[in-house]
């Protein structure tokens, strides 16, 4: 007790001196948080809070030197920047949200800008259900050229054991007139006359849809097919043909279909096939320009 009566002010002194420089610290301005410091960690979900320290806080100098900024992402190897053809809009290459790709899709398909007079009409009176105020059905899609089949929605086909057959072919010829805005891996994959399926006659049956017919035979063939289903126009999408997608030759390119020298204004699953009808789906490198399809899309 003595030697702690003598010696304590030695003791507590030092003590009391760390504490006074302590506080001065951090209410001085000079605490992480308060001098453009950023602590962060993931121990609290949300914004993070000045000076939330956690163990996987990286601190900086004291110098506060800024942290270098993020390398610039991969590009895309796939319709690229410096590929794009000449004269061509962008927008359409990789990285698409969710509802950009969906637009695609429908663009793609087929929808018109314009819709001629008598198409409306003519589509209503065969039971198409158009909003009056966006001049499309529920599915975004316009009204069909007067003549036309309307679209049959896949979850209202009615199919039957009855056989009909119809002729299919799937082509890529157009990439070979733009060879130079094909992705440079992919070259291997066009063939020389441009035929991934020259025209074959195939059964179907009553209340199929040019989607079904489209699966089964790159199934049967061995023909790879990649799709994605789009709700908001409530059918499916060709992404790929034998490993040929969209954007593959150029941001607007991508797969079309025709039926009867026709290019529908709506999706493959939601054309019902006829008896003898001719299916061909074609790569486009221009939206349907190089194709003859263009003027599907309103051009």
């Amino acid at each position: 007790m003595d030697w702690w009566k003598k010696n304590k002010w030695k003791v507590l002194a030092p003590v009391l001196v760390i504490a006074a420089l302590a506080a001065a610290f951090w209410y001085g301005g000079s605490a992480p948080g308060l001098q453009g410091w950023t602590v962060v960690g993931d121990a609290v979900p949300g914004p993070q809070a000045p000076g939330q320290i956690t163990t996987e806080a990286e601190q900086l100098p004291e110098t506060n030197q800024q942290p270098e900024a993020p390398a610039p992402p991969a590009e895309h190897t796939g319709a690229s920047e410096d590929r794009r053809p000449e004269g061509r809009p962008g927008g359409l290459g990789g990285g698409m949200s969710a509802q950009e790709k969906a637009d695609a899709a429908q663009t793609l398909a087929g929808a018109p800008s314009t819709v001629p007079e008598g198409d409306e009409d003519y589509s209503e009176s065969q039971g198409m259900v158009i909003d009056p105020e966006t001049g499309k059905d529920k599915y975004l899609t316009d009204p069909a050229p007067e003549g036309k089949p309307l679209p049959v929605e896949p979850q209202d086909a009615e199919l039957s054991d009855q056989a009909h057959t119809c002729t299919l072919s799937i082509s890529c010829a157009a990439i070979l007139d733009h060879m130079e805005w094909l992705d440079p891996e992919k070259a291997e994959l066009v063939p020389e006359d441009g035929w991934i399926l020259p025209a074959v006659t195939v059964t179907f049956y009553e209340g199929e849809s040019v989607f079904n017919v489209l699966q089964r035979t790159c199934k049967q063939q061995g023909i790879h097919m990649e799709f994605t289903d789009t709700p908001m126009y409530n059918s499916a999408y060709i992404e790929g043909i034998q490993n040929l997608y969209e954007f593959d030759c150029g941001e607007l390119s991508g797969w079309m279909y025709k039926v009867n020298e026709w290019f529908p204004n709506y999706g493959c699953s939601r054309y019902r096939l006829q008896d003898g009808d001719v299916v061909c789906w074609e790569y486009t490198c221009d939206l349907g320009a190089d194709i003859g399809g263009f003027n599907a899309i309103g051009g």
